[in-house]
């Protein structure tokens, strides 16, 4: 018989049945067990996150970052704005009858002018103030009062001429680089030929005439020191790849720039052997002629010397036949495809750091010979050579072939004697090859163009370095910059003291420590890896691991929302 239970009967036996059933006797402790699961899950996932985020990262930044040495970018931009002033200590000596009537003050005493240039360049910002100090003292000792000077000459039977009196009076004088003397005689005096008021020696004096008035003769001693020192023009000139073109003379681009070094190299072309057999005794000319003026440019740079003869090289021009003259021109207008093909066959300046000075000796071949060459107006070239500026020269084989090279590397070197008054006579330097002023006056240039230019480098150096941050600056750039900064700054202020070779052996100094910091080769190490490369290494690495960090994050946000969103149950 199956018995039927209704009613409140039926509710308690199923609830006995329901705590008799085995499998349901233990879901009291795994219901309570999952909240604390859950949140045991919460905080792993935040410290996961929190150990990422505050030790990760840092470590990872840290041990990854590319190192960046400071460096002085504000003393690198007073660099551009600040003015250079060039000063030349003067001395001027009155003689016996010399001293002008209108002297506003009795001797000695101290005089300065100044003369303001603007040159429109990069490397220095605008103005260049030329300060000439000059400092007049008292005159020496009456010895022979003819001479117009005090100094004694016991072994001259007659009075001396211009270039004696410069001799003996080099001993008595300054001689400190960049510092003239200038030697004030009577208008009277003999000492300087007729019609002569200016004797410039090989040394850092000059004769001049009194002139009459204060007036006359400040004017005569500012050309004199104009033609001894540096004019704006000669300071333009070293200054010519950054002043407009219409500042410059003609001649201003064709000087050489100025370098820690120079190689000179001698060639000796003989396109027909067969024909010619030759010989030339290179060493005992360089010797003889060449070195003494390399000796005296040593201040200047280092130079080397070497030699070379060249079989089978043309000059890659056909010369022209002259039927009056029975010999080969060249032209002015064809003397510009002569170089390429000649300096093909050189191979000398592939391999040089340094600036290289071609000086070509050209021996015809028999079917072209004689070949002579032609100016702009069809005469014939007196030394039968050519110069090209900043390269060297070629010469067809003539007489006075040393003394061409000479004349070319005055050329090259920017000594060429600019055109002076009538008045003026500049005494020959002989051997040397220049004279002393004509050294100091390479030297203002220089020094003024090495200032330029460690400042152009160094602005473009820490553009380079603003704007790329992927470059390492190592220790030794960064202190290669802070000497080469240090060292302009102090040529500036040798300049403004008037100490020329001082303020010469800075502007050295800078030039080689901004090149040594601006070819670097650590500074390409990591400029060729862009950011797209790092993501490309590193997200592989990381990504693994952030993904279920980031989820677990996503997740306690999501769950804390709707615990927020449920309402609370009141009993």
């Amino acid at each position: 018989m199956r018995q039927v239970l209704v009613g409140s009967d039926a509710r308690c036996l199923f609830a006995v049945s329901r705590l008799s059933d085995p499998g349901l006797r233990g879901a009291g402790p795994v219901l309570s067990a999952v909240p604390a699961e859950r949140a045991r899950g919460r905080r792993a996932a935040l410290s996961f996150a929190t150990i990422a985020v505050v030790l990760g990262l840092p470590l990872w930044w840290k041990t990854t970052e590319t190192y960046r040495a400071a460096l002085p970018y504000a003393d690198i931009d007073e660099l551009g704005q600040q003015p250079v002033r060039l000063v030349v200590p003067m001395a001027v000596v009155f003689g016996p009858g010399s001293v002008p009537r209108d002297l506003p003050r009795p001797l000695p005493f101290r005089d300065v002018q100044e003369m303001e240039i603007s040159v429109l360049e990069q490397g220095i910002a605008g103005v260049l103030l030329f300060l000439r100090l000059a400092e007049l003292r008292a005159h020496f000792a009456l010895s022979q009062s003819e001479t117009g000077i005090g100094v004694i000459f016991p072994t001259l039977p007659v009075l001396p001429s211009s270039p004696e009196a410069d001799a003996a009076l080099h001993p008595l004088q300054d001689t400190t680089m960049g510092s003239l003397t200038m030697y004030v005689v009577p208008e009277t005096s003999s000492l300087l030929p007729q019609g002569i008021n200016v004797y410039v020696g090989k040394h850092r004096s000059a004769l001049v005439r009194a002139g009459g008035s204060l007036a006359a003769l400040q004017a005569r001693l500012r050309e004199v020191t104009q033609v001894m020192s540096f004019t704006a023009s000669s300071i333009a000139a070293a200054l010519s790849d950054r002043v407009p073109s219409g500042q410059l003379s003609p001649d201003a681009r064709r000087y050489l720039k100025s370098s820690l070094g120079y190689e000179i190299t001698f060639s000796l072309l003989n396109p027909d052997p067969k024909s010619h057999t030759v010989d030339w005794d290179i060493e005992g000319a360089v010797n003889r002629y060449v070195k003494p003026v390399l000796d005296k440019l040593s201040l200047v740079a280092n130079f080397s010397v070497d030699s070379q003869i060249l079989y089978y090289a043309v000059l890659g021009v056909t010369p022209r036949y002259d039927k009056e003259s029975s010999s080969f021109l060249l032209s002015a207008h064809s003397l510009p495809h002569v170089i390429n093909p000649v300096e093909a066959r050189l191979g000398s300046s592939a391999a040089s750091l340094y600036p290289v000075l071609n000086f070509l000796l050209y021996v015809p071949e028999r079917s072209h010979s004689p070949l002579y060459i032609q100016d702009k107006d069809g005469a014939p070239v007196s030394t039968n050579a050519f110069h090209s500026p900043r390269w060297g020269g070629i010469m067809v084989v003539a007489p006075h072939s040393q003394l061409v090279t000479l004349l070319a590397l005055r050329l090259l070197f920017g000594l060429s004697r600019e055109e002076v008054p009538p008045e003026f006579l500049l005494e020959n330097p002989g051997n040397e090859g220049l004279a002393d002023w004509e050294l100091d006056h390479l030297l203002w240039a220089h020094t003024v163009e090495n200032i330029a230019t460690v400042s152009t480098t160094l602005t473009s150096l820490a553009q380079l370095l603003d704007k790329i941050g992927n470059i390492v600056i190592k220790d030794d750039v960064a202190s290669e910059v802070y000497r080469a900064v240090a060292s302009v700054q102090s040529a500036v202020t040798k300049l403004s003291l008037g100490h020329l070779h001082a303020a010469f052996q800075a502007s050295k100094e800078a030039v080689t420590s901004s090149e040594r910091a601006f070819f670097d080769p650590s500074l390409l190490h990591l400029l060729y890896f862009p950011d797209d490369q790092k993501f490309a290494i590193y997200i592989p690495l990381f990504l693994p691991m952030a993904v279920p960090i980031l989820l677990s994050l996503a997740k306690i946000v999501r769950e804390t929302r709707l615990r927020k969103k449920e309402p609370t149950k009141m009993d």
